[in-house]
């Protein structure tokens, strides 16, 4: 299978939202903050596109 990745694109997500709260180890949060960093997205936009990422592209084993 071929590796997927996620791509940032400078597109911004508009819509009807809520708010929710997680608790994330600081190591990631650095590493999010560092994908901020480098493509101007706030850090709502980085984790909203990586779990959009991640729940189009999830298997549930049984």
């Amino acid at each position: 299978m071929a590796e997927k990745k996620l791509i940032i694109s400078s597109k911004k997500y508009t819509g009807e939202t809520a708010v929710v709260s997680a608790r994330l180890p600081v190591d990631l949060i650095k590493r999010i903050d560092e994908i901020c960093d480098a493509t101007g997205r706030t850090k709502n936009e980085v984790i909203q596109m990586c779990l959009e990422f991640s729940v189009d592209n999830i298997e549930i084993e049984r």
